[in-house]
């Protein structure tokens, strides 16, 4: 699951016009990474919403600023996990 996760962040950045030649599971989302500024991580944080049916918290933006790509993916994954799980029983 990390790795479909992971394959749509990289395409939403791509999309969002984002340079992601250099990005690996350690650059960070905000300063000093792909720096996206906070509308940009509240557009990610919106289209991951909507692909996997997620709800970030609003107090969530400025932690995911502060997340590598890695920590990021496998976050979205262990919630996308979660929820299947909660869905089936």
């Amino acid at each position: 699951m990390s790795d479909e996760v992971r394959t749509f962040v990289i395409a939403q950045l791509t999309d969002m016009n984002y340079d992601v030649e250099d990005i690996d599971d350690d650059t960070t989302l905000g300063p000093a990474g792909v720096d996206l500024e906070s509308l940009a991580l509240a557009d990610l944080a919106v289209r991951v919403e909507d692909r996997y049916g997620l709800t970030f918290a609003e107090d969530e933006n400025e932690k995911l600023a502060l997340m590598t790509v890695g920590e990021f993916t496998r976050m979205v994954a262990e919630r996308v996990s979660a929820t299947a799980t909660s869905d089936l029983g």
